[in-house]
């Protein structure tokens, strides 16, 4: 119990301080509750005291940051609101390639997001319909109604259109219901499987469909090489394509160009810095725009806001 202790004298709250022992999970998240969004804890079958191996207190965004979370069977993460009733989320990796598994709560209040594009598409089940959110081209701002749970598969690399059997581009900006997609009658019984046990019905549904899928190996690599900054020359050049072939390649994988992909992940990346206090012409220089002014006009054509405007926002969160 000495993480806990650390934590308790960390955060100055005398009833955790290091020579006191709390061994229920009850007690832990009432404590925590107006301290820390989230922590891991490892609970071992049939012992009531929780080991504290490792913990985070994270200033969590939804749209900006993955939280880690392992995938051991030992391991939960448990999301403990603050004391402003802010979202509750967190994700981990499932065992299919390109899908994460996340999870959102809204508080007693609606809420309205901005969500910035990632080049993803996800299967969502929101406690009321099982929908698909098609890969955004811009910003959107998403409203949320209170008390609401979402349950969710992210795919990346082009794992989503293959699994679900559906291009990307002809979901782009879309969040369709998946009866619209799929034959009614199929679409409705998983819907009705996943409102009995969201979380592993969806991922037992993937690593189904993933084992008589076939993902585009094209989508992985010019993922990774967008990521990293490289040019649409050059990925063209790497995978023996034209710019015009690789264009065309990657409408069904990504919902649009590997250009756009780019510009969505360098904004990302530019976004997650300027957050950590770098100031904005460093980032600039830092994720490849030609100057301030260029990261700001990209900001607004992708995220519909400015740098500042979109760090007051989710700062204000």
């Amino acid at each position: 119990m000495q993480a806990l202790g650390f934590l308790g004298d960390h955060l100055g709250i005398a009833e955790f301080s290091s020579s006191t022992c709390l061994p229920t999970r009850r007690v832990l998240e009432r404590l925590l509750r107006t301290h820390v969004t989230w922590l891991k804890v490892h609970f071992k079958p049939g012992v009531k005291s929780p080991s504290f191996h490792w913990f985070q207190i994270p200033r969590f965004d939804p749209c900006l940051y993955r939280s880690p979370v392992s995938n051991h069977p030992g391991w939960r993460s448990i999301p403990i609101s603050t004391h402003d009733h802010r979202m509750r989320y967190t994700e981990r990796p499932t065992t299919v390639a390109g899908a994460v598994l996340w999870q959102r709560t809204v508080g007693p209040a609606p809420e309205v997001t901005r969500i910035l594009p990632d080049g993803c598409l996800d299967l969502v089940w929101d406690g009321h319909r099982l929908f698909v959110a098609g890969p955004d081209s811009t910003a959107r701002l998403h409203r949320s109604r209170a008390d609401l749970w979402y349950v969710a598969l992210r795919f990346s690399g082009g794992a989503g259109p293959a699994l679900l059997g559906v291009p990307a581009d002809e979901v782009r900006d879309q969040t369709p219901d998946l009866g619209e997609l799929w034959p009614s009658l199929e679409a409705r019984l998983l819907a009705e499987r996943v409102a009995e046990d969201p979380v592993a019905t969806l991922e037992a549904w993937a690593v189904d469909r993933a084992a008589s899928s076939e993902v585009d190996p094209l989508g992985p690599r010019v993922l990774r090489m967008a990521a990293a900054g490289t040019s649409v020359t050059v990925i063209a050049e790497r995978l023996g394509l034209s710019t015009r072939h690789l264009h065309r390649r990657c409408l069904p994988i990504f919902g649009y160009g590997p250009l756009r992909l780019a510009r969505v992940l360098r904004l990302r990346r530019a976004v997650n810095e300027s957050r950590t206090g770098v100031p904005l012409a460093q980032v600039a220089a830092g994720c490849g725009y030609a100057d301030q002014a260029h990261l700001s006009r990209e900001t607004r054509a992708l995220a519909g806001t400015t740098p500042t405007g979109l760090l007051l926002e989710f700062g204000s969160r």
